[in-house]
């Protein structure tokens, strides 16, 4: 073998369930976008029809951050549902990809639309997402809400 195949190509392999296994995972940071997102739902709801310049704004500014942290919320399912969940979890739990698939579709559905209802649903969602993976790890860990 020379040397640049050699360099190519390690003599050992290293398999990892992520780019970085750094072995940490909690569905909390997918709670707390969530929270954000019920968060501006209601403070949407609240806000009402006006059509001033300065309500306009503040509606402008309550829809990006919704879509962002329901953008983030996806985002933190998708890591545990890919990464952290494997075959073996799939056979306890039969349930865990309509239970992924149903979150992330919530999370759309946060995106497009302006109904707290659709909040609630996505932080119920997540707690169910919560309760599975600490089943996993044989832990009872409750879910709260920081707000």
């Amino acid at each position: 073998m020379n040397l640049v195949s050699r360099i190519l190509r390690p003599s050992r392999v290293a398999f990892a369930h992520c780019d970085g296994p750094c072995g940490v995972y909690d569905p909390a940071s997918a709670r707390i976008a969530a929270e954000a997102v019920l968060s501006m739902e209601k403070k949407l709801a609240a806000l009402g029809d006006g059509q001033d310049l300065a309500t306009q704004n503040t509606r402008g500014r309550f829809i990006a951050i919704k879509e962002q942290q329901a953008e983030l919320a996806k985002k933190e399912l998708d890591i545990l549902w890919h990464d952290y969940f494997k075959p073996e979890h799939l056979e306890k739990y039969p349930n865990l990809h309509d239970t992924f698939w149903k979150a992330a579709k919530l999370c759309s559905k946060n995106k497009t639309e302006s109904d707290p209802a659709n909040g609630e649903a996505l932080l119920a969602a997540i707690e169910e997402v919560h309760k599975i993976f600490w089943a996993t790890k044989n832990r009872d860990v409750a879910f709260y809400r920081a707000s």
